[in-house]
């Protein structure tokens, strides 16, 4: 697994680089993510023809819950 080090200015802030076998696995994995912490929504969802899952980037603030996370 290749990790790549972004310059993220504050602590509590994540880039998260997700990989799923298909559109709709990889929309659930943002939606799930949009319910625990604040997060720039549910994305585009890009993919590389030949190879095969879908890729999607998602920008969250751990510090502050999302909407409708019960914990």
């Amino acid at each position: 697994m290749k990790i790549d080090a972004q310059h993220i200015t504050e602590p509590g802030l994540v880039v998260l680089d997700i990989t799923a076998a298909d559109e709709e696995t990889a929309r659930a994995v943002m939606a799930a993510l949009e319910q625990r912490w604040a997060t720039s929504g549910i994305t585009p969802v890009r993919s590389k023809p030949g190879l095969p899952g879908v890729r999607a980037r998602v920008y969250a603030d751990i510090r502050r819950p999302g909407d409708g996370w019960s914990g």
